[in-house]
Parts: C-alpha cells; sequence; structure tokens
C-alpha cells in the first residue's frame, strides 16, 4: 500500500508508513505513545535542556563569585 501510494503523494515509502503507523497510535489502535504525547516529550526535552544549561551557568557564577572578594574584604 505505501508503495503504491507515497509515489503518488510525493513521499516516501517509509515516511508513509510512519504516517499511517501513528494514526493507528493517536486512533489507539495500537499501542504507542500519541501525537500529543510526543509533542509534549519533545517540549519537556526541550524544557530539560534549557534548565541543564542555566543550571550550568549559574554553577560558574557561583564558583567565580565565590573566588572575588566580598565587599568587606575590600
Amino acid at each position: 500500500m505505501a508503495q503504491a501510494l507515497g509515489p503518488k503523494l510525493g513521499v516516501g515509502s517509509e515516511t508513509l508508513h510512519r504516517w499511517v503507523l501513528q494514526a493507528q497510535a493517536d486512533a489507539r489502535q495500537r499501542p504507542g505513545p500519541t501525537s500529543g504525547e510526543l509533542a509534549e516529550i519533545r517540549r519537556l526535552k526541550k524544557e530539560t535542556a534549557e534548565l541543564r544549561e542555566a543550571n550550568e551557568i549559574l554553577k560558574a557564577a557561583s564558583v567565580f563569585l565565590a573566588r572575588e572578594p566580598g565587599p568587606r574584604h575590600r
């Protein structure tokens, strides 16, 4: 099916096959995450990466500031 329809739709057969599988998961006809769940996972992974980057920046800043003499030591 995908091999016959793919070229007519201008997509590869593997892409069409994955679309069909995802549509079935969205309809709960097969196990797996829905499109909404996959979007939420992507959003959470992006947020986690941003938070880790911010945490590394804060760690570096705290190390830098710990080495600086405080206002009492000037």
